[in-house]
């Protein structure tokens, strides 16, 4: 006996399942997986390194900045302490022209000794408390005298006046200070004015004994 057989009839599968796949699916595959392109991930890398770059230059400049900034404020602390500090430049010199003046005054006068004139002595005793007390104004104010008297002779703060052979005082060594040393804030005001040492006189020189 024959059976038909309808050629439009697709057997089912044990499962219940046709043979064909849904609409939509891939055979072979239970579901779509998505792969990271890496052409994509290679084109990211050079961009972060490019601004990786970008952002350690501006540190840098940063950093320069800063330097500089600092190194502004340091020199402009320093020049406005100067200024401070040696705007009576001018003024302490002159100042300083009175006490040696002073000073000039006191060696004018004889020598003190017993029984002199009291006016005299009265004089002294009044010039001496004077410079003292001037001395003293100056002092607190920065400025400071230096007699450089048996001290070797130094260009930077001594000014030569004259040299002279001296038995007493090796060459090069100021025999005798006509001005002291002035200075403000350890800055030259003016020079000593100064008579040096040419060493010890010579044999020829010398008198016969």
């Amino acid at each position: 006996m024959s059976h038909d057989t309808d050629p439009t009839h697709v057997a089912d599968s044990p499962s219940g399942e046709t043979g064909a796949s849904a609409p939509g699916q891939h055979p072979g595959n239970d579901q779509d997986t998505v792969q990271p392109e890496s052409g994509q991930a290679e084109a990211t890398h050079p961009r972060i390194q490019e601004l990786e770059t970008a952002l350690e230059d501006m540190r840098e400049k940063w950093l320069r900045s800063e330097a500089e900034m600092q190194n502004l404020r340091t020199r402009t602390k320093r020049e406005v302490e100067d200024a401070r500090q040696y705007a009576t430049q001018k003024f302490a010199r002159d100042v300083v022209e009175a006490a040696e003046n002073l000073k000039r005054a006191l060696g004018s006068l004889p020598p003190a000794t017993e029984g002199e004139d009291a006016l005299i002595t009265r004089m002294r005793e009044g010039i001496e408390s004077t410079e003292r007390s001037f001395l003293g104004i100056l002092e607190r104010n920065g400025i400071s005298a230096t007699d450089p008297a048996g001290h070797p002779f130094d260009a930077n703060h001594h000014q030569a006046m004259a040299e002279q052979h001296s038995d007493e005082h090796a060459h090069g060594t100021v025999i005798q200070a006509w001005t002291p040393a002035w200075t403000l804030h350890g800055r030259l005001l003016k020079p000593a004015m100064v008579v040096v040492s040419k060493g010890a006189t010579p044999a020829a020189d010398k008198p016969a004994v």
